[in-house]
């Protein structure tokens, strides 16, 4: 009878192809506009998996990654007195102005180190090592900085030189770092060279970067820098949810790719939906003639089931595999940004199935009237 079934289904080519091709279309809606918004999610908080360290001290009014309260110089050596700190050091971070040798200005993160130990240099250097960032004047560029100066007339390699603030910047290496949220590419130099570059105000201490003694939970360190005035602290991950949490808050990215998943939803629905109705009403008289031979309800609603979970699966294969390949290009293109967890295939594989139930359901309605009587008509 399933055989039966699927002879059925594959005798309607037509109405196939438009099964499949409506839950191709509602797959593939799901899964890359979520696939986008994941990656646009993970650009907020490419400056934590960048620098890459346990914790985060900032004033106690910063609310995410993005924005920064300068601190006083003194705070890192009050952070470095409590207990269960094995080391702090601090970090510039702040967006400015670069010029090019032709005149031409680009906007970079510029990215300040502890020049002793270095914490939070480029995670994969491409060309040279971050130790010759203690050179003079020298500075570390991403591969976002490599193709924002190429556009602009500059193709940039080791040993080149552009300005900062009206002062010299030379490039002893070329890192690959994940892109910013905001797009601007990084540049990483020593703290007190990035002081020189930027423009100078009372306070300049953007962040403070801890790390917990290895007898002592990072949770309980924040905890205790938290008792310090005026000092906010976080590991890592906190720090990544708060900031993603403050993106869903304040901004419209949730709202905006959440509407086109759920007009993916709305299609899927109204296109399996309605035409699995039709198939069901054009093959009553053969599942009445299954009834009149003796096939009761149970067993004619398995087989539309089967029918509607052999579209579904083809069609979220064809769905995610596309997406998967748009995926790829992006990646290699660098934008728009992507990332595909396995969270989304399952909640899109979930709504496939809410779908299939659905639209079997609404088959199902005029099966269980059909009269067995009415292949005789």
């Amino acid at each position: 009878m399933f055989r039966l079934a699927l002879k059925m289904l594959y005798g309607d080519v037509a109405k196939f192809i438009m099964l499949i091709g409506g839950l191709t279309v509602c797959s593939l809606l799901m899964t890359q506009q979520s696939g986008v918004f994941c990656g646009l999610m993970m650009w907020t908080t490419a400056t934590i998996r960048n620098i890459d360290v346990p914790i985060w001290v900032c004033d106690a009014k910063v609310e995410q990654v993005n924005e920064v309260v300068p601190l006083r110089d003194v705070d890192v050596n009050r952070v470095r007195s409590v207990k269960g700190v094995e080391w702090a050091v601090p970090l510039y971070w702040g967006i400015i102005q670069t010029r090019l040798p032709n005149g031409a200005f680009q906007q970079v993160q510029l990215t300040g180190l502890d020049s002793a130990t270095l914490v939070g240099r480029p995670p994969r250097m491409e060309k040279g090592t971050a130790e010759e960032l203690r050179l003079p004047n020298a500075v570390i560029v991403d591969q976002v900085c490599v193709k924002k100066f190429k556009s602009k007339g500059l193709t940039l390699k080791v040993g080149d030189v552009f300005e900062i603030n009206d002062k010299e910047a030379r490039v002893v290496g070329i890192c690959k770092a994940e892109q910013s949220f905001m797009g601007q590419p990084y540049v990483y130099t020593t703290y007190e060279r990035a002081l020189e570059y930027a423009p100078p105000q009372r306070k300049q201490l953007s962040f403070i970067l801890v790390k917990p003694r290895a007898d002592t939970p990072a949770s309980e360190v924040v905890a205790r820098i938290r008792e310090v005035p005026g000092l906010a602290a976080f590991t890592a991950k906190d720090f990544a949810d708060q900031t993603m949490g403050w993106y869903f808050k304040y901004t419209g990215i949730p709202i905006s790719f959440g509407t086109v998943v759920v007009l993916g939803i709305i299609v899927g629905i109204a296109i399996a939906g309605q035409t699995f109705y039709l198939f069901v009403h054009e093959n009553v008289r053969h599942l009445a003639a299954l009834k009149a031979m003796g096939a009761g309800n149970v067993l004619l609603a398995e087989m539309v089931f089967l029918q509607a979970f052999v579209v579904g699966i083809a069609g979220y294969g064809l769905g995610t595999g596309l997406t998967a390949m748009l995926g790829a290009k992006f990646m290699t293109l660098g934008e728009p940004p992507f990332f595909l967890p396995w969270q989304v295939l399952a909640f899109a594989g979930g709504i496939i199935v809410f779908i299939c139930l659905f639209a079997a359901g609404i088959g199902l309605i005029k099966v269980f009237r059909a009269e067995p009587a009415v292949v005789f008509r």
